[in-house]
């Protein structure tokens, strides 16, 4: 299928369909898009395995924003992403995060509530008391304060925003194209076209790295850095006998988080730092619940201390090793490759309002409803990380 598109994405994860749609639905875009992707059952793709989450509490008011639109986007699915009438349902729940903190922590967090507030965050900042009050499962046993989303958070159906996005693009006349890319060609500080391993060649106005996990790689094809690694996360799936009412998403001062899925509930933490490279591996590390995860709900949770593993998967966190944020606009030296990179486990809820600001950047030259510069490569050149405290 060798050609021309105007724009040519690589990658048809949750980011490459969101631009792809934003793109498709523009009054003033009439080009042609796109997406390239080499696995369409979506197997191992973050955008299939995430525990997809939303959340406002950010420390940086860029983040916030971006999951502001998210929220909004996701209430409202089926009017965005309804095909033929047919309504859209993505899960949403939306019974908040709870964000625990010890003494050692509790700075960072009234920091964060502080910013939070003052980009509009219905958030509350609560004492071991007050989080008995609420929360009378959970032991304060060292805590000193407790960020709790009270509206505009939770968690809904990762992948079914994913087809979503991929489903309303194809009606809107987006090309999907099963493939691997395996060349970036450029010309004067310009993409040209992109290569793909079945031989076909697709020559492109602009190129999109939406490639997640295999984003460093797409770079280095058009001869260009992008500090961003494929980390493994597991998630564990497991019975408590007791019920938790109005269980939220905890992050527990460990790292270790948890949330109810149904009758059961998940949890995850990211791994000790020497055993979290840069993987194509998606083995579930059991010993990691056993040893680190386990002894942390158990002390927080006493219902805990009698659960049960049922089920367990790995996916893949496109870390950015710089700032944990994201990468979002074009090469400084090469205008038309444009990044779309480095969520740090927070693409899902801000897939909406990353795909509509980058389409307002090849359509209409600039960011249009949110600023989206904070996020811009240059800040790498330069040495000015958009640090994230919030990181799960």
């Amino acid at each position: 299928m060798s050609g021309r598109y105007d724009v040519v994405i690589v990658g048809g994860g949750v980011m490459g369909c969101s631009v792809a749609y934003y793109l498709a639905s523009d009054p003033g875009f009439g080009g042609s898009v796109a997406v390239v992707e080499r696995d369409p059952t979506y197997r191992t793709a973050s955008s299939a395995l995430s525990a997809s989450s939303i959340r406002q509490q950010f420390s940086t008011p860029a983040n916030i924003a971006l999951s502001q639109y998210g929220l909004s986007f996701l209430r409202n699915a089926t009017e965005h992403l309804g095909v033929d009438g047919d309504p859209v349902d993505l899960g949403l729940r939306e019974p908040g995060y709870l964000y625990l903190a010890t003494a050692a922590g509790a700075e960072i967090l009234a920091r964060n509530h502080a910013i939070q507030k003052s980009c509009g965050v219905d958030v509350a900042l609560l004492t071991p008391d007050e989080l008995t009050a609420r929360f009378p499962w959970l032991s304060t046993e060292g805590l000193v304060s407790g960020s709790l989303g009270l509206s505009g958070e939770g968690w809904f159906d990762g992948y079914s925003l994913m087809q979503g996005f991929r489903r309303k693009a194809k009606s809107l006349g987006v090309t999907f194209i099963t493939a691997d890319v395996t060349g970036v060609e450029t010309e004067n500080g310009r993409v040209t076209a992109v290569t793909l391993d079945n031989g076909d060649r697709l020559a492109c106005g602009v190129a999109v790295n939406a490639a997640g996990a295999k984003a460093r790689r797409v770079a280095e094809m058009a001869g260009v850095e992008l500090p961003v690694s494929a980390r493994k996360r597991c998630v564990f799936v497991f019975d408590c006998r007791e019920p938790l009412p109005g269980c939220p998403l905890v992050i527990d001062p460990s790292g270790v988080w948890w949330r109810p899925e149904g009758a059961q509930f998940i949890c995850g933490a990211p791994p000790p730092a020497d055993r979290d490279p840069d993987t194509d591996d998606l083995t579930v590390e059991h010993d990691l619940f056993d040893e680190m995860m386990w002894p942390a709900l158990a002390a927080r949770v006493p219902a805990f201390e009698a659960i049960k593993v049922t089920n367990a998967w790995a996916g893949f966190y496109e870390y950015n090793d710089v700032d944990q944020n994201a990468v979002i606009g074009p090469h400084p030296d090469l205008a038309n490759f444009i990044f779309c990179n480095g969520f740090s486990g927070h693409g899902l809820q801000q897939a909406p309002g990353v795909g509509r600001g980058l389409a307002e950047l090849i359509v209409h030259g600039g960011f249009r409803s949110l600023d989206l510069t904070p996020f811009g490569y240059q800040r790498l050149v330069e040495n000015r990380p958009l640090l994230e405290t919030n990181v799960i």
